[in-house]
């Protein structure tokens, strides 16, 4: 499909670019990030590239993984990243995805991936035709978990053994976002691009 800018009041959300790389590297080597996300570990200069050159585009490309650098409007610095994995074909009955999310050490605290995520989640509902919306993270992520909250996600339990990190196996929180939960608000200002006509009836992710 073709990619989507989105804005909120304080951020822009688009996808990744090659210039992102150094930015992402350096938000990266903060230990939490890999602790708790999918990014890898060393995080290397040519994971950052690799991901903002090749990750994201194909993802883009293929309507499969929409990767968003947030980004603040006022210096246009990385305030973090947030994926959107599709879990099924847009045209098959599923209709669902998941939601990933990591956020920069120097901006957290300030309710930015909240705000950034809720953008996204609308533009999920209302333009991919997405129906069910899922949030994974492993047991003990409450940073992740106060987020999902905020988003209005309903904790639906621990899926045991669910996930694999550093080669053993962790037990996972689930949440779930249905369009019905939300409060009936406008849309996100600053859509861009639309999505494939047949598609309207119905992330790696960076975190």
């Amino acid at each position: 499909m073709k990619p989507v800018t989105l804005a909120t009041e304080r951020l822009v959300l688009r996808p990744f670019e090659p210039s992102d790389a150094p930015a992402v590297h350096t938000a990266c080597q903060e230990p939490d990030i890999p602790r708790w996300t999918s990014v890898p570990s060393p995080y290397g200069v040519e994971d950052a590239e690799h991901f903002v050159g090749t990750v994201v585009p194909e993802g883009w490309r293929d309507d499969t993984t929409y990767n968003f650098a947030v980004v603040s409007r006022a210096d246009g610095s990385l305030v973090g990243a947030l994926g959107l994995v599709r879990l099924a074909r847009l045209h098959t009955p599923e209709r669902q995805a998941e939601l990933g999310y990591w956020t920069a050490k120097e901006h957290r605290g300030r309710g930015y991936t909240v705000e950034a995520a809720r953008a996204v989640v609308r533009w999920a509902f209302r333009d991919l035709g997405v129906e069910r919306m899922e949030w994974l993270a492993e047991a003990g992520n409450e940073g992740s978990r106060a987020v999902a909250r905020k988003l209005g996600f309903h904790m639906e339990g621990t899926l045991r053994a669910k996930g694999i990190h550093e080669g053993t196996r962790r037990d996972v929180w689930i949440g779930s976002l249905l369009p019905s939960d939300l409060p009936q608000e406008p849309a996100p200002s600053g859509s861009t691009g639309t999505h494939r006509p047949d598609a309207t009836p119905y992330l790696p992710y960076p975190g």
